[in-house]
């Protein structure tokens, strides 16, 4: 820490505690203890159960976290393919033609997913790219969300990687291609990896956007939390959102430990 007074660091860990429980921690802790009560009609939940997750985990809602999952990841591939193409791109253009692109890479988040659903529902509900009806347009509104991010991504990395591999194997004799996919892809993974966990993670909250596109053969989990919460069945609900944060966690904790064997490699 740049705190050396020991009441100093004891100073700097009460402003957190204090910060940090109420904004972050409690919110979180009342979900999970709804998710086990039946009721709340004091201080703490009453009437501990299990049913909740029981049917959290089975029927509609497994469909949904299949669906939340199914999109996610074709999002985060997709997301991470062209933003990193067109980081790679960006980083030979000039700096003038690499602002430009990037504003038009951060311009979907810079207005509200709202929008951007949108904007996705009036460009594919025509001929020659219908898509309006389909998962297709769910996966492609996620994917414009997220890419944003993937692109900012690799771009601050490839920022602060040494040419001198990439110049040493051209030296060698070695064609683009192979600098590519053997030197420069290898050296930026632990930053793939971290932009793949982030659009990850955001295409599986994702709400907005997708309450204006999805069909009802798919529906991602976070819609049937607002259904549910909004029917007023706020204990299901909550166990719902349980196994959703569970689910991205165990995800992102898997990305993590490959994104940690790539930063030793």
């Amino acid at each position: 820490m740049l705190v050396h007074s020991r009441k100093a660091r004891w100073a700097v860990w009460a402003v957190f505690l204090v910060l940090f429980l109420p904004l972050f921690a409690l919110p979180l802790l009342v979900i999970l203890g709804a998710s086990f009560a039946t009721h709340w009609s004091g201080a703490l939940p009453s009437g501990p159960t299990l049913d909740h997750y029981r049917s959290a985990t089975r029927g509609e809602a497994l469909q949904a976290l299949t669906t939340s999952l199914v999109t996610a990841v074709a999002a985060s591939l997709l997301a991470l393919t062209a933003g990193t193409w067109a980081a790679l791109a960006a980083a030979a253009l000039k700096k003038r033609h690499r602002r430009v692109l990037d504003a038009l890479f951060v311009l979907p988040v810079a207005v509200p997913s709202v929008v951007v659903g949108l904007a996705v529902l009036v460009a594919f509900s025509q001929p020659p790219l219908l898509l309006n009806g389909t998962r297709w347009i769910v996966i492609t509104a996620h994917t414009v969300l997220v890419t944003a991010f993937a692109h900012q991504s690799v771009s601050a990395a490839l920022t602060r990687l040494d040419p001198a591999y990439e110049q040493a194997a051209a030296s060698l004799g070695a064609r683009p291609a192979y600098v590519l996919f053997r030197v420069r892809l290898p050296l930026l993974l632990p930053s793939l990896t971290a932009a793949a966990g982030l659009c990850f993670a955001l295409s599986m909250g994702e709400l907005s956007a997708t309450m204006m596109l999805y069909p009802p053969d798919w529906t991602p989990l976070p819609v049937l939390i607002y259904a549910a919460t909004d029917r007023g069945v706020l204990f299901t609900g909550s166990a719902v959102a349980v196994v959703l944060m569970a689910a991205t966690l165990l995800v992102l904790f898997a990305v993590s430990r490959v994104r940690t064997r790539a930063s030793y490699r």
